[in-house]
């Protein structure tokens, strides 16, 4: 590696010149270091003061990235403890990276430029590296098709503080490249977080890697006419160049058979048509004109999407489209149809409120779903997607400092902003939530589905097959507990669209339902049986919203109470008024409860319940009314949970056992025993859905299948 550096190449020749001797030269030296020092610092963005760097063939590559990295083995945490409550990001100074021969060099491109300097003004910068706790390379990959990946692969490994990546963060808008044009930017980058556009649930690291918006440069002269249009011109607007064919071919059929002539689809114009416009209206001469289908007249964009009341946004070659935020900055309500794709910020912002999401399988119902959102709604959505651009994605500047604060809530928890501070604007007069705590579970995250299982692989397929039909679920657990026989092969397993990983525990333990496995990035976790198979997507989602409401408690679907007779407690399985446990077999909780339980558990009960194969559920309840004071919440039954006694004569069931609630019974007594008091909280409700029972129309009901009583 060769490094040129023509400041300091003038300084050495100033020296050599001067030619003083003694203290005066020390005293010298010192004041051009300290000098040097501040203007290294204070002008480290200087496009004037460039180094170049230039690298031999056989420099050192950086390592492939690590796909499985997590905020808590990719990241050293104890380097931000040197500013209180903050992180601070030191920005390395910039340098041109050639190769041996000079076919390649690295540049810098204004988007990039925008970047650097929106870290550098911000309060997380620091000018000195050792007191850093991230680092940011000056090398610009925001666009994959421009870069070199060899060389910089070696301009990465070749940074002073890379350390295999490891709290380094790389900026990328455009990932990819033909034919395959991945999800994630195909550079050696190893343990470095990546913020980037167009993740998908396979490629992005939940809880490491940022996903940001493709920006539009088109927002930067665009300026809006219309802020309160009450009355949209058009339904329906789609606005890409760069569809699939095949939904190109829908959206035509749509237009054609579209009798109010209110859905737009554009096309790029014919240079003919192009000329004609410019020639008519010079001042275009820089704007993006686009055509109508079928009619082919010229429109300017993006200004004509102030006109419609929703904008699609769907998959291209890319993921990823520069069309979700043109919608949001012209008011006009995103319809994404993207199957899979990780939004903006999706950990934090709760794109429900501002945006409609639609299975690429029911896009030629586009128009149907659409007409059912209520003019309510959509007027709620109007203006929750204005407050989303202008406080989060109006420009570079603002996208990079909510990465910043979404990064900075990563690193302390203690000091996250809640839910509404993040998806609600600002009420100085609205009354502030006291507790410590948010309110509300994150929507973005989803659930983690872990399934125990033993041998039942038919219903453990069809469970799987069920599970991946819930919007909600992020990723699905199989934990097999059978020592004796192997797991069927994973390539048998049903195929689905969410990840699923298959973990083989080393003894046949209750307790291994409870463990906190590493693959577990949602804050909710679903623990259900394998032979749970009745329950429907809409069930699981309503019980995930309610689990929402209730984050610190147990939500689920059975339900069981204790009594006190006879001096001794009873454990008590018929239907009655009150409740005080919900049983694990099928229930959502907050995964810090798996640590608890497996870390804190009081006594023996853990050794016991593996011991007994039995009250693993019961322990779970104990432990969590006994750190909340509160009971579980008990959502929408169905008959089907009740045993009746031709439903329980299937001999692989615990619950078939005659001696099952007497040994529940004394679970109860003994956990009350070494709790030293009885923790569980007798609750007399359950949660359904607004319009469960009330005769209305399907439409109206966000919850259409679940189970009546």
């Amino acid at each position: 590696m060769v490094l040129k550096d023509k400041s300091s190449a003038i300084r050495v020749f100033l020296y050599d010149k001067v030619g003083i001797s003694g203290g005066f030269v020390l005293a010298f030296v010192i004041l051009v270091f300290f000098f040097n020092f501040q203007i290294k610092h204070t002008e480290i963005l200087n496009l004037n003061n460039y180094r170049n760097v230039r690298f031999n063939k056989d420099d050192e590559l950086s390592r492939i990235r690590n796909p499985n990295c997590s905020f808590f083995d990719c990241f050293n945490v104890y380097r931000c403890g040197s500013h209180e409550n903050k992180v601070s990001i030191y920005i390395y100074p910039l340098i041109e990276y050639s190769d041996s021969d000079k076919q390649s060099k690295t540049f810098i491109t204004k988007e990039f430029y925008q970047i650097l300097k929106t870290i550098q003004n911000s309060p997380f910068y620091t000018p000195n590296p050792h007191e850093a706790c991230l680092f940011v390379p000056s090398i610009d990959l925001l666009n994959q098709n421009l870069i070199d990946k060899n060389l910089v692969s070696k301009a990465l490994a070749s940074l002073p503080f890379w350390d295999n990546g490891r709290n380094h963060i790389l900026f990328n808008m455009l990932a990819g490249e033909a034919p395959d044009y991945s999800t994630v930017f195909d550079v050696k980058s190893a343990e470095a977080i990546i913020v980037g556009a167009g993740f998908n649930t396979q490629t992005y690291r939940f809880g490491f890697d940022f996903s940001i918006p493709i920006y539009s440069p088109l927002l930067e002269k665009y300026e809006r006419k219309y802020q309160n249009q009450e009355q949209k011109t058009y339904f329906l607007i789609s606005p890409q160049l760069n569809m699939y064919d095949y939904h190109r071919r829908l959206m035509q059929e749509i237009v054609l058979e579209d009798s109010n002539n209110n859905i737009l689809l554009l096309q790029k114009c014919t240079q003919e048509i192009f000329e004609d416009k410019i020639s008519s209206m010079p001042e275009l001469i820089d704007s993006d004109i686009r055509c109508s289908f079928p009619a082919l007249s010229p429109i300017e964009y993006p200004e004509i999407l102030e006109h419609g009341t929703f904008c699609l946004v769907i998959r291209g070659v890319r993921l990823a489209q520069p069309s979700l935020i043109e919608s949001l900055a012209t008011g006009c309500i995103p319809v994404i149809v993207a199957d899979n794709i990780v939004l903006p910020f999706q950990e934090v912002i709760d794109w429900t409120l501002a945006s409609i999401t639609i299975r690429e399988s029911d896009f030629h119902s586009i128009t149907t779903i659409l007409k059912a959102v209520s003019q309510t709604r959509i007027k709620e959505m109007q203006r929750q997607g204005n407050f989303l651009f202008e406080k989060y994605f109006k420009n570079i500047e603002t996208i990079v400092l909510s990465m910043l604060e979404e990064l900075n809530d990563r690193a302390f928890p203690h000091l996250s902003l809640p839910y509404n501070s993040w998806n609600l604007p600002h009420l100085p007069n609205a009354a502030q939530n006291p507790l410590f705590l948010p309110l509300m579970g994150s929507k973005s995250q989803g659930f983690t589905a872990v399934i125990l299982t033993y041998d039942r692989v038919e219903s453990l397929f069809t469970l799987i097959q069920k599970l991946s039909l819930v919007p909600s679920l992020q990723k699905i657990l199989v934990i097999w507990n059978n020592q004796k026989k192997q797991p069927p092969n994973i390539s048998s397993f049903p195929k689905i669209t969410k990840p699923l990983k298959l973990i083989q525990t080393k003894a046949n333990k209750l307790s291994n339902r409870f463990y906190p496995y590493p693959e577990i990035e949602t804050e909710a976790v679903l623990t259900i049986d394998d032979d749970i198979t009745m329950l429907t997507a809409d069930e699981l989602d309503f019980g995930f919203e309610v689990w929402r409401e209730f984050p610190d408690r147990i939500v689920g679907f059975p339900s069981r109470t204790h009594v006190f007779e006879n001096n001794e407690y009873k454990y008590e399985s018929e239907w009655t008024n009150e409740i005080s446990m919900v049983l694990t077999g099928v229930a959502f909780h907050h995964k810090y409860w798996n640590y608890l339980y497996t870390t804190s558990m009081p006594g023996n009960i853990k050794e016991y319940v593996d011991a007994h194969m039995n009250c693993e559920d019961i322990a779970m309840n104990f432990l969590v009314s006994n750190n909340t004071g509160k009971g579980p919440i008990k959502v929408t039954p169905r008959k089907k949970f009740k045993c009746h006694s031709r439903q329980c004569t299937n001999a692989e069931m615990l619950s078939a056992d005659t001696n099952h609630m007497i040994e529940r019974s004394e679970c109860i007594n003994l956990f009350t025993k070494i709790y030293g008091t009885m923790p569980l909280k007798t609750v007399e409700y359950r949660a359904d859905p607004v319009l469960f029972r009330d005769n209305f129309p399907e439409k109206l009901k966000r919850f259409n299948d679940v189970g009546s009583l």
